[in-house]
């Protein structure tokens, strides 16, 4: 997997377990400001898309993840 795809599933990831941890009918709710860290995730994505700076890729290209040579621009 490429450094694109790897954010993709982390965020959608984080995006799940914040709504089970936030929303009051789940079995996992914890508190609703478990919710807060879905709107981290969304202003993240949202501000990569125009700077195209996120840490998260940052990390994983440390870590040795491969970056990807077709995307949609090329």
């Amino acid at each position: 997997m490429t450094v694109q795809r790897y954010i993709f599933v982390i965020a959608g990831f984080f995006v799940m377990l914040s709504l089970a941890l936030g929303v009051e009918g789940s079995p996992l709710f914890v508190s609703k400001w478990a919710l807060a860290f879905t709107a981290f995730v969304g202003a993240n994505l949202f501000q990569s898309g125009f700077t195209n700076f996120c840490p998260m890729s940052l990390i994983l290209k440390k870590l040795g993840v491969p970056e990807s040579k077709v995307g949609c621009a090329n």
